[in-house]
């Protein structure tokens, strides 16, 4: 009898935690995906049965409300942790380069992150997780099958850097099973997106994981190129529908009882206007150049971070410095040129969940993007190369993201209205039964 308490009472509990792990989850994300383009589809001109089904069988948001800035990497992290880049420590998309020296390097590290992540919420619960593209999960722990983002050059060399941050073996494995070799890191149109889909139905088919999270580039790609809402954006979008039905047919084979989130990270804007503040700053003092044009020296840094700037100072505590820092931009801002929206003090930076290393921070009007440094002297503003941007402040209309999901248990076409994005890892890890306790946003009550 003795010994046969302690059985009863681990049975009971495993019953418990079976409850409690409702369902697997797969998370999906398709990068620069508006909402609208879901909900408006038939009036825009589109066909997006897979998308549509979301609507149609589950839960979804009218707009998801994003952190500060409104760009890729900062938004993925916030998507998985629950907490704003200020917690999270992913505070844009490229790392903090004040001398131009780190090759265009971008935040891949996952020990850049400082916040628990879904990833190590599920392993704690005792389930698989995999991930195929997500932004920052090079050496990401606790990914049992993890397909890292990464590039350097996009040279073939590439490849074998590719494969030593993802999981041992994986590449092959999943290029036998799929027939086709996998895409280069720093490939991010179409083709790659059909490519990494088909890579994800197969890592689901031969692992089935308990999490997974599945990346997809190429809306956004060719957003920038050619602006949201183009025939070309329209067309891309089309053809990601169909990927999304492959990996929720493939998910619901392997987990019928699946809950599948589809998430954006932000929406798109048109812009026309390059905004280069390293002009100004030159022109100031705050930026020193050398005799080949390279920077030897930088007291004040425009760390552009698409339609925003943030403003890092080498001395944040010197007040003549950041008096001078000021003044510069109290002048921009009288500059119908510059195009500024707003610019923000430290403290409102920190209060928006923003770079805590930021002693002002420029939001742009729509329509301008902020520009990089480029070797030599460039004027304050000059047409745009790229047609569409993000990187506004969360509060722009323009920037609201996405949030789908169905499955086991998911209400059947629920809108639920605007939510945070900081509500969407809670929601998840207690759809998974896992935990995820220090979020700034309490899980979504998605109702019945």
């Amino acid at each position: 009898m003795r010994r046969a308490l302690p059985l009863a009472a681990a049975l009971f509990a495993a019953s418990l935690a079976g409850e409690a792990r409702a369902a697997p989850v797969l998370l999906i994300s398709i990068d620069g995906l508006r909402p609208a383009d879901v909900q408006d589809a038939e009036a825009r001109g589109l066909k997006l049965p897979n998308l549509g089904r979301f609507l149609a069988e589950g839960t979804y948001a009218t707009g998801v409300v994003g952190v500060l800035p409104t760009v890729t990497y900062p938004s993925h992290t916030t998507l998985i942790t629950g907490v704003s880049p200020a917690r999270h420590g992913i505070v844009n998309n490229m790392t903090y380069d004040p001398l131009q020296i780190n090759q265009g390097g971008w935040f891949w590290y996952a020990q850049d992150n400082k916040a628990r992540t879904l990833w190590d919420a599920a392993h704690d619960a005792g389930l698989t997780t995999g991930n195929v593209y997500w932004p920052v999960s090079v050496a990401a722990k606790n990914v049992t099958w993890n397909l890292a983002q990464i590039w350097r050059t996009g040279h073939a060399d590439d490849r074998h850097l590719l494969d030593a941050v993802s999981t041992p073996g994986l590449i092959g494995e999943l290029e036998q099973a799929a027939h086709l070799p996998y895409a280069d890191g720093k490939a991010e149109d179409l083709p790659a997106d059909v490519n990494r889909a088909r890579f994800g139905v197969e890592m689901i088919g031969k692992h089935a994981p308990g999490f997974m999270t599945m990346y997809l580039a190429a809306l956004d790609h060719t957003q920038h190129e050619t602006g949201p809402g183009s025939a070309q954006s329209h067309a891309t979008l089309e053809t990601i529908d169909g990927l999304v039905g492959d990996l929720v047919t493939a998910e619901m084979k392997a987990h019928p009882d699946a809950v599948i989130a589809l998430v954006s990270d932000h929406g798109f804007a048109n812009v026309d206007t390059v905004i280069n503040f390293y002009r100004p700053f030159i022109d100031a003092g705050l930026v020193t150049l050398g005799s080949d044009g390279k920077i030897t020296s930088a007291d004040a840094t425009p760390w552009g971070s698409g339609g925003s700037f943030a403003i890092r100072l080498a001395r944040p505590d010197d007040g003549a410095l950041k008096a001078k820092v000021k003044a510069v931009l109290d002048k921009l801002a009288a500059d119908p040129a510059a195009k500024i929206e707003s610019v923000v003090d430290s403290a409102q930076t920190k209060a928006l969940g923003g770079n805590p290393d930021a002693s002002f921070y420029v939001n742009l009007k729509i329509g301008a993007v902020a520009g990089p440094f480029v070797n030599g002297a460039l004027p304050l503003a000059f047409p745009s190369p790229v047609k569409g941007m993000h990187g506004y402040f969360p509060a722009t209309p323009e920037m609201r993201s996405t949030f789908m999901i169905m499955g086991k248990g998911i209400p059947k076409a629920r809108k639920l209205g605007e939510i945070d994005m900081r509500a969407i890892a809670p929601t998840l890890a207690k759809l998974m039964g896992a935990s995820l306790p220090d979020t700034e946003k309490p899980a979504i009550d998605l109702g019945k």
